[in-house]
């Protein structure tokens, strides 16, 4: 049993009120904060290289293609942070037909 001084750790969670597991997982390194800016990183100029057009399951894709392990949950969450939603392109709809072999007034508002 480790000591800390005259008190063993578990004589210290039991006073601090900690669980022993909740003491040693304190010490697992979590997810360092570097590797989270990377991605948000790589997200943003995938983003930006094409437009936004991409939703999170392509950008997903291309981040897996470069060699990142990722969650598609993790880059939608991501891109929600960060306001990095995909546009739809609007289709260019042409309502004027010129091709009509009827009569063409002048315009008289022209006048």
């Amino acid at each position: 049993m480790l000591m800390q001084g005259s008190l063993s750790i578990e004589r210290m969670c039991r006073v601090s009120g900690v669980s022993r597991a909740g003491f040693y997982r304190s010490f697992e390194e979590r997810m360092p904060v570097e590797e989270e800016m990377e991605v948000r990183a790589a997200i943003q100029q995938i983003a930006v290289d094409h437009r936004r057009r991409y939703g999170y399951r392509r950008i997903a894709a291309e981040l897996r293609r470069r060699g990142m392990t990722v969650n598609h949950k993790r880059v939608q969450r991501i891109m929600r942070q960060d306001n990095l939603l995909a546009m739809q392109p609007c289709a260019f709809v042409v309502t004027t037909n010129s091709r009509h072999k009827l009569e063409v007034y002048l315009n008289l508002a022209a006048r």
